[in-house]
């Protein structure tokens, strides 16, 4: 065979494998919303915890969903002000004033960054230290610019009874108003779900990990007993390093949601740059070897079936046209949780080439001394 042939075969060869052999990842058949809640024999006892870190902007929309849900046990919620400057502690206690809630909503000041931790996981640290004096069943590890559908506690915390998880996390829906977020937000979502399958992930035999920060119910006696957060203090992606920490103990669940949504805006596609670049080589761990061979990848899944298709002809532009279609087929299922028409699928291999270059930037933005920027903290710690 000619070598534009094999690597035409090759690429073919992945697309089967992932459509057929990588858990289903394509079919989004894991969701937060499709079982009913049930009821537990007694409803456990939860503590939000919220690090927010100017936030002010978003707390007016988010908060009043998490106080004001219909969950018959015992709820709390600590936001802790991550150093803000823009009032968030402030709008915190006028929200809950405003809502009759000044009793279960408290706004916690956070102190000085200590040194290895990221700036996220050390306002988490401190939520979590002070929800002990209460001692409750569950921690809920939630982002201030969630929204969540009135009964969505109530199914959470049913489905972590029912399942004695120890940690119930979903992948939030997120925002797709701006055309930029219309783009590249389902490919994004598509990318993570290929990279941690969650049938893999909710398998207690399967060694798979993760978790989705936005919103992660905590077993909190199983927290305590894995090292809590101090365990993974430095770790840049801490939702799935938190996912791994916790199903090295028990069962895990992860899923996808309509009910609890993102309320934060990437209305450009340089506000998706930033975000995939904050963390995207902390995925690769920081190595320049894991790096070069992701871009290899990529070029040979996403990139050179269409070129194949569309320049070379004979079998390896057939081969390419194949591999092409499967891509678009896998795609298929996540352009339409996202309402989106099913031709974007044509366009995958270009998203993903700029989501390739957004990666090839996250590690220069590491190499110098810029790596996990956020809200003007640069995080990443190499090696860790």
């Amino acid at each position: 065979m000619l070598p534009t042939t094999l690597v035409a075969a090759l690429a073919l060869a992945i697309w089967l494998y992932l459509l057929a052999g990588r858990g289903g990842f394509w079919l989004l058949r894991e969701r937060e919303e499709r079982e009913g809640a049930g009821a537990p024999a007694l409803w456990p006892s939860i503590v939000a915890i919220v690090p927010a870190r100017d936030e002010a902007e978003m707390l007016p929309a988010a908060l009043p969903s998490l106080i004001q849900q219909d969950y018959p046990g015992s709820f709390r919620i600590f936001v802790v002000d991550d150093h803000s400057a823009d009032g968030t502690a402030e709008a915190v206690l006028t929200i809950a004033a405003d809502l009759g809630a000044a009793d279960r909503v408290q706004a916690l000041v956070g102190a000085a960054l200590p040194s290895g931790w990221t700036g996220k996981l050390w306002a988490m640290e401190q939520g979590v230290a002070a929800a002990e004096a209460s001692a409750p069943d569950y921690l809920l590890l939630t982002d201030a610019d969630i929204y969540y559908g009135p009964g969505a506690l109530r199914r959470l915390a049913a489905r972590a009874c029912r399942t004695r998880s120890v940690l119930t996390s979903i992948m939030v829906r997120l925002r797709t108003d701006a055309m930029a977020e219309r783009v590249l937000i389902p490919a994004f979502v598509f990318f993570f779900r290929m990279l941690y399958p969650f049938a893999w992930v909710n398998d207690p035999r399967a060694r798979t990990a993760a978790a989705a920060g936005g919103c992660m119910l905590v077993d909190r006696q199983t927290l305590q007993a894995a090292g809590g957060l101090a365990s993974i203090r430095s770790a840049l992606i801490d939702d799935c390093a938190l996912g791994a920490l916790l199903k090295a103990r028990g069962q895990i669940w992860l899923g996808l949601s309509n009910e609890i949504r993102s309320l934060r805006p990437y209305p450009r596609v340089d506000d998706i740059r930033r975000m995939v670049v904050r963390s995207a080589y902390a995925q690769l761990r920081y190595s320049p070897l894991l790096l070069g061979l992701c871009a290899c990848g990529m070029a040979v899944v996403y990139v050179v079936p269409p070129v194949l298709a569309l320049f070379v002809g004979g079998l390896a532009g057939a081969l390419g046209w194949a591999a092409w279609l499967l891509m678009a087929l896998a795609f298929a299922p996540m352009l339409r949780f996202y309402g989106r028409s099913l031709l974007w699928g044509a366009a995958l291999p270009l998203i993903a080439a700029l989501y390739l270059l957004f990666t090839l930037q996250s590690a220069i933005e590491h190499r110098l001394g810029r790596g996990g920027m956020w809200k003007g903290r640069a995080q990443a710690i190499s090696g860790t």
